[in-house]
């Protein structure tokens, strides 16, 4: 170990400045539920996008990004579109403000809104509590995961073992590892609510950037006296048919890494990631932390600029720690011990990179930065499952008046359930990249039918919505031991199933009543199949003008997408010192930038202003 008296001083500082925070928002957390799991409305949208950038920062995503980056190189900035990481755009440009228009505290909740109630309805909420537990379930025992690798370089089990009254695996010492260290983390999760929450992640956003700063400086200071010995097309972004990456004579198990993940036919890859990615994107963000924190947002406004300013402060600041350690990791790999009991894993160049190479003090701010992150993305995903448990299930079914002291209660308990299964599930899972491949190619692929079909048809309803998930997440669950390979090539038949069972089970029951239809089109305002509903509104209330913004929204959607690339280029560009294409990055984000401040920005103000305008003018016809 390299900790010196500085560094551990450094994470000692953080951990006790958490505490605080959550100490402090504990009386203020007990108000409500709302108080508790949506920081009451009252967050400023700003702190919001820092706290999801924050969270989004994680140790496990940073160490396969580290690992993409080392192994891909530019071609690398595509891989997360497996998330699909631009779907930050749609929900800044529509999706963000349709959802915060709801005023609903989950997305299970939301469903009353879209189909009422009624048995059917039931069902529908019911899937999607399932649906949350399991995706929140998944990514605790991934951050569980990636957390124990992580400690694992800076606390060998050599120095530990003599300690340990009993015999670990090796193959599961990160799996203990994990498990010590999210009993420290449990305690502050469950502590101060959504509140405590975001602000904790605002000080942890701070720490990553003036990390991840110093780590791009030390990249850069030594690529002025060694170059990179990488295949030519590591160097951009562009593809064909195939990635033609071959590390051949440089580092031989690289080639083995390509040929493991499935990523060879690159085109075939990309084309597949692409359309469901789209798809994913359309369904709106899942029921997690990201849209616990649109939900949380004070105004459909808010939550449209803080889904934007996501992008804006995560990718530069998390780009420049990541192509610093991957072009630390190339010059010195020789100096890196990435075996494990299975062979060499490259999902260790992260907690390797910053082993060998982080200077006293910068160590420590790394080491405290990338605990922060587990934390505050352990912390935010545990405050979803909360909210599905206590308010869609024990509030719902089992004791609806209870008191604030009560939900309390059962909110502390239910954190405590849901990380002890989640460590369950994560002893059974090998490693971080399975994980993370059933979570965003499979048990998301069963999310994207029905979640499509929600927002733009106005005919489909809650037994549609019921049968098409149940039927995608069955087979999400099945398939992994039926076809071998990437998750993602069996996307197009899981999506089928899940459409089969989405179209089946609409014309099987009844289309949703008239009056909550037209509630939520109101309300909400999509654009979509919606036309019928739009006549018995406009019949009723003439004034009422429909949401005519497709084209615009999938105009800076495009846009969108461009400017959030260039914002993941631009560090990488200045830390490899490309200048000629440092320079047209930076002028394609300036131009998507203006664009999307007159197409974007300014409409949103525009919005804000009439739908104010219009509401204080109904209130004055009512006096």
């Amino acid at each position: 170990m390299k900790l010196t008296i500085l560094d551990a001083s450094i994470i000692l500082l953080y951990l006790v400045g958490i505490t605080t925070i959550g100490l402090v928002l504990q009386k203020r957390a007990k108000a409500s539920k709302d108080a508790y799991l949506l920081g009451g409305n009252t967050l400023p949208w700003y702190a919001l996008g820092l706290s999801n950038a924050s969270g989004m920062f994680d140790i496990s995503g940073t160490m396969w990004m580290v690992m993409l980056a080392f192994v891909y190189g530019l071609k690398g900035i595509w891989i997360p579109w497996l998330w699909p990481s631009f779907n930050q755009i749609f929900l800044m440009m529509f999706l963000a403000g349709w959802l915060r228009r709801s005023n609903v505290t989950t997305g299970a909740e939301w469903m009353l809104t879209r189909f009422g109630r009624g048995q059917d309805s039931q069902r529908s909420h019911a899937i999607v509590v399932v649906f949350a537990l399991l995706s929140c379930l998944g990514f605790l025992a991934y951050g569980f995961i990636g957390l124990g690798k992580f400690v694992e370089i800076f606390i060998p089990w050599g120095v530990v073992s003599p300690y340990i009254p009993f015999y670990v695996a090796p193959e599961f010492v990160p799996h203990l590892y994990g498990l010590a260290f999210t009993s420290f983390a449990v305690f502050y999760a469950i502590l101060g609510g959504m509140a405590s929450i975001v602000w904790a992640d605002v000080l942890q956003y701070a720490i990553m950037t003036v990390a991840g700063i110093t780590i791009a400086g030390i990249a850069m200071a030594n690529l002025e006296v060694a170059s990179l010995n990488v295949p030519d097309e590591w160097f951009t972004p562009f593809f064909g048919a195939s990635l033609n990456l071959d590390w051949t004579g440089i580092i031989d198990e690289v080639n083995d890494k390509i040929q493991s993940d499935g990523y060879s036919l690159f085109s075939i890859f990309f084309s597949l990631m692409l359309f469901k990615g789209i798809l994913g994107s359309l369904a709106g963000p899942a029921p997690n932390y990201d849209m616990q924190k649109i939900l949380s947002a004070q105004s459909p406004k808010d939550a449209a600029k803080m889904s934007g300013f996501v992008s804006l402060v995560l990718l530069p600041t998390r780009y420049l720690m990541i192509i610093g350690f991957a072009v630390l990791a190339i010059l010195n790999y020789n100096q890196l011990n990435l075996e494990s009991a299975s062979g060499i894993d490259f999902e260790k160049i992260l907690p390797a990179a910053i082993s060998n190479f982080a200077p006293s003090g910068v160590l420590g701010l790394l080491l405290a930065g990338l605990l922060a992150a587990f934390i505050g993305t352990f912390a935010g995903t545990l405050n979803a499952a909360q909210a599905y448990i206590v308010n869609d299930i024990y509030l719902r079914y089992v004791n609806p008046k209870a008191s604030n002291q009560k939900v309390s209660s059962v909110n502390y308990l239910t954190g405590v359930v849901v990380v002890l299964a989640s460590v369950v599930l994560g002893f059974f899972a090998k490693d971080v990249n399975s994980l993370l491949q059933w979570i965003v190619a499979g048990l998301y692929g069963g999310y994207v039918a029905a979640n499509v079909l929600k927002w733009y048809w106005w005919r489909f309803n809650a037994r549609g919505f019921f049968w098409g998930m149940l039927a995608g997440i069955l087979s999400a669950l099945v398939f992994p031991s039926i076809f071998d390979g990437l998750d993602l090539y069996y996307f197009p038949l899981l999506l089928a199933i899940s459409l089969a069972g989405s179209i089946i089970g609409t014309y099987a029951g009844p289309p949703t009543d008239e009056e909550t239809l037209k509630s939520f089109y109101k309300n909400v305002r999509p654009w979509g199949f919606w036309k019928p509903i739009d006549a018995l509104v406009k019949a009723e209330d003439p004034g009422f003008v429909e949401n005519k913004n497709f084209w615009l929204d999938a105009f800076n959607v495009v846009v969108g997408i461009v400017w959030q690339l260039s914002l993941a280029l631009l560090p990488i560009y200045l830390v490899l010192r490309m200048h000629s294409e440092l320079t047209i990055t930076g002028v394609v984000l300036i131009l998507c930038s203006l664009i999307l401040k007159k197409t974007w920005w300014d409409k949103l103000e525009a919005d804000s202003t009439s739908v104010a305008a219009a509401l204080k003018k109904k209130l004055v016809s009512q006096k």
